[in-house]
Formats: C-alpha cells, sequence, structure tokens
C-alpha cells in the first residue's frame, strides 16, 4: 500500500451523521479535540481555585462550586466547539440523541440522577467542603464533592463513597451548616448526699477553664432528675475547634469533672445491689446428711 491508498483509506467514510461523511481521521481529530477540551476545562479549573478565587473572601465549598461548575461549562462549550470544527452539524445528531436518551432511561439512570444531584449540589450547596454531616448514623467531613459521588472521611481516616443522590432524597444531618459551632451535652451523675447548687458552679468552673469551650454562647448545666442511684445532670457546652471531634471534647470534660469533683470530695455513684434468697440451698453430704449452704446461714441469721 503506497502513502496515496493509506491515505485514501484514512479518508474513507465509515458512516454518515446527516449530510457529514465521518472518517477515520474525524475520529483522531475529534479524539484529539476531547483530550484538548478535558485538559482545558482541568485547568481553568485550576487557576480559578489557585488564582481568581483564592483572593475572594468567600468559603471554601463556594470555591470549589464555582470552579467545577465553570469546568463542567468550558467542557459542555468544548464539545461544541469540537464538534463543529469537525463539520458535524448538531441537527444531525437528533437521532442519535434520541437513542442515547432511551439508553440513559434503561441503564444509566442511576448515573445520570447521582450527576445531576451533584449539580443541584453545588448550585444550592446543602453541603460543602469541609462541613460536617452525619450520614446513616456515620459522622465525617465532607472532603471531596464530585461528578458522581461525595467523599466523607470520618475520625478514623475511613473514606466513605455516597453516590450525590443519596444527599437529595435522603435525610442528611449537616452539623456545620452555615455555622461551625455544636452544643455537646455532657450527661454525668453525682450521688444523693451532694448539694445540686455546688454541682452546678464547679461544673461551669470546669467547663470555663476548658480551651475549647467558646465563652458566648456561655455553658449552661441542667438538673435532668432524680435517677435510681444518683443525681443526673447534663453540662452543655458549645464548641467549633472541637466540634468535628466530639468523643475528644467529652474526654477532656470528663477528665476534668473527675478531678473537680474528687477535689470537693463529692462522690460519683455506682449501681448497688442487695442478694436476697428466699428458698434455701441445702448440700447433701457422702452420708445422707445435710448441712445448709452459706446462703442458709445468711437467710437464718436474717430470721435471728
Amino acid at each position: 500500500m503506497d502513502w496515496s491508498q493509506a491515505f485514501e483509506f484514512f479518508m474513507r467514510p465509515l458512516f454518515h451523521l446527516g449530510e457529514t461523511a465521518v472518517s477515520l481521521v474525524s475520529v483522531a481529530k475529534f479524539i484529539i479535540l476531547v483530550t484538548l477540551v478535558v485538559l482545558a476545562a482541568g485547568l481553568v479549573r485550576r487557576l480559578l481555585n489557585t488564582r481568581l478565587l483564592a483572593r475572594l473572601p468567600m468559603g471554601v465549598g463556594l470555591k470549589d462550586a464555582i470552579g467545577r461548575l465553570v469546568g463542567y461549562l468550558v467542557l459542555a462549550l468544548g464539545l461544541m466547539v469540537a464538534l463543529q470544527t469537525l463539520g458535524i452539524d448538531m441537527t444531525s445528531l437528533t437521532v442519535l440523541a434520541g437513542a442515547l436518551g432511551i439508553g440513559i432511561g434503561f441503564g444509566l439512570q442511576n448515573i445520570v440522577s447521582n450527576f445531576i444531584s451533584g449539580l443541584i449540589i453545588l448550585v444550592e450547596r446543602p453541603i460543602q467542603l469541609g462541613d460536617r454531616v452525619e450520614v446513616s448514623g456515620t459522622q465525617g467531613d465532607v472532603v471531596r464533592i464530585g461528578g458522581r459521588s461525595t467523599t466523607i472521611r470520618t475520625n478514623d481516616n475511613i473514606d466513605l463513597i455516597i453516590p450525590n443522590a443519596e444527599f437529595i432524597s435522603n435525610p442528611v444531618v449537616n452539623l456545620s451548616h452555615g455555622d461551625r459551632k455544636v452544643r455537646i451535652r455532657v450527661p454525668f451523675g453525682v450521688s444523693y448526699g451532694s448539694v445540686p447548687r455546688e454541682v452546678e458552679k464547679l461544673a461551669l468552673e470546669v467547663a470555663a477553664a476548658n480551651d475549647y469551650v467558646l465563652k458566648d454562647p456561655p455553658p449552661s448545666v441542667r438538673f435532668i432528675g432524680f435517677g435510681e442511684n444518683s443525681l443526673d445532670f447534663e453540662l452543655r457546652s458549645w464548641t467549633d475547634d472541637l466540634a468535628h471531634r466530639p468523643g475528644l471534647f467529652r474526654s477532656n470534660l470528663y477528665f476534668a469533672l473527675w478531678e473537680k469533683f474528687q477535689e470537693h470530695h463529692i462522690e460519683i455513684p455506682f449501681p448497688q445491689r442487695d442478694l436476697h434468697l428466699r428458698n434455701p440451698i441445702r448440700v447433701e453430704m457422702s452420708d445422707g446428711q445435710t448441712e445448709p449452704s452459706r446462703g442458709d446461714h445468711h437467710a437464718r441469721e436474717k430470721k435471728g
């Protein structure tokens, strides 16, 4: 095969889209143009996030949302320009678009649903990068919002990859939506011999001495009720630095409460039970005699 035959082979039409003939050269040009468009969309997004948007006073979540939307827009416009450059009339893709729509309706509806949900998340911003959310009983920080899924990282450094549609169709708890302050409750109990007002005063001192407890709103102590073995209280404190680590926040306060109560001789009770045997147990000896068990002696001593 000489050069003329090779050129004729690559220029030979494979199929037609309307009045436009598509050859191997056209397909290669389209692949190259699409690759350039994808690279350009990523470059525009990075430039926006690192140069332009980095200088504006807005949150990280909003910057990421704007960057992604602009990247999707550049990608869509680039694909349209690539098709027009190849001489393909957009109206000639009507049949192909109809067939693709049927395929999406039957086989790709979940992917399209997740992609549309991702766009809704970027526009409405019910969750943003850095937000503390709870999904299906698991808490974590939003570290990535993609076109199909969102990545949530737990305190154990485990990434949960959740489809975007889950955030639109199911309830999601956003602990830092619009405000990172979170009120964390620390329940505790003291013995019945304690003075409730003194317990309240000591618990507020513990909260005031903690660097992670906010002064505004101020912490508070609530007398919950009379428990079975203790007077039940609850220390309610606000924090923003440890909003994503509530376990550590509670642990620090529990350590401080224990030390404060030990210092002021306030007892933290524990459940106690008395066992009473109603039917004494007798043990038969080898000679046929019976001897009362320890529980039987205890029962007799109780009777006097």
